[in-house]
């Protein structure tokens, strides 16, 4: 990429997310932080900029149709392209997740947020990504996505959960379509798994910090021509699915 990349990180204004705009910014690119909350974009944004990041606010919700739109319009008028997309907002659906007691409520929220939303962004930005010379877009997953882990009796997969693990798995199957459809244009499209981070979405209870997290997503945005596309990776390498 000759030009200055341009990346947009969805749910950036903290946690994992804010740490992969700080790794990418680290890198000399612009990136857009993308969060619903003007207060926690606007604080986010100054803070990527104190760092000596090139940051700048998106607003977005990832559930609502028409600010994916808006989002876009923005990128387009501001840049009139997209590089690198990471699509990292989720919920986990709240707690106490058994399927024979889950809420319909809860998984639907799951699924609207970790699936639905990465789709809605995904296409409505597809259209700037495809004018970039290395268009990337990395959707942040979980190992508890993995159902060949979930099927190991002897794989740590954290607590039964009938709406966050399933949607992960939901995330990782519609990944893999967008590879396959976007094969041959050069769009690399991979799944990041962070590891077990201390974040509000555990409640703090992660071992890893955000920044380790990041790390693997930040990799995947900077994959060289003719890297990886449809991949599951964590630090170490690919994961099973």
């Amino acid at each position: 990429m000759n030009e200055k990349t341009v990346a947009l990180v969805t749910g950036a204004n903290k946690g994992i997310g804010y740490e992969i705009a700080a790794g990418l910014g680290a890198l000399g690119w612009r990136v857009g932080v993308g969060a619903r909350d003007e207060g926690r974009r606007t604080a986010a944004v100054a803070a990527l900029r104190a760092g000596g990041a090139d940051a700048f606010a998106v607003p977005l919700d990832v559930t609502d149709d028409a600010s994916a739109a808006a989002a876009a319009e923005l990128l387009a008028e501001r840049f009139g392209r997209l590089d690198v997309l990471v699509n990292n907002a989720a919920v986990t659906g709240g707690p106490s997740q058994e399927p024979t007691a889950v809420g319909l409520e809860q998984v639907r929220l799951a699924v609207e947020t970790n699936v639905l939303g990465v789709i809605r962004v995904t296409n409505a930005l597809l259209p700037l990504l495809r004018r970039s010379a290395s268009p990337r877009i990395v959707n942040m997953s979980s190992g508890v996505g993995s159902l060949t882990l979930q099927s190991d009796p002897e794989a740590s997969t954290g607590p039964i959960s009938a709406a966050y693990a399933p949607s992960k798995s939901f995330l990782n199957a519609v990944t893999l379509q967008y590879a396959k459809e976007l094969r041959g244009t050069g769009v690399l499209v991979n799944l990041a798994c962070p590891g077990y981070c201390d974040t509000d979405l555990n409640g703090h209870q992660g071992t890893r910090t955000p920044a380790q997290g990041a790390a693997v997503a930040v990799r995947l945005a900077a994959l060289p021509d003719g890297g990886p596309s449809g991949g599951f990776f964590n630090e170490d390498g690919p994961l099973p699915w």
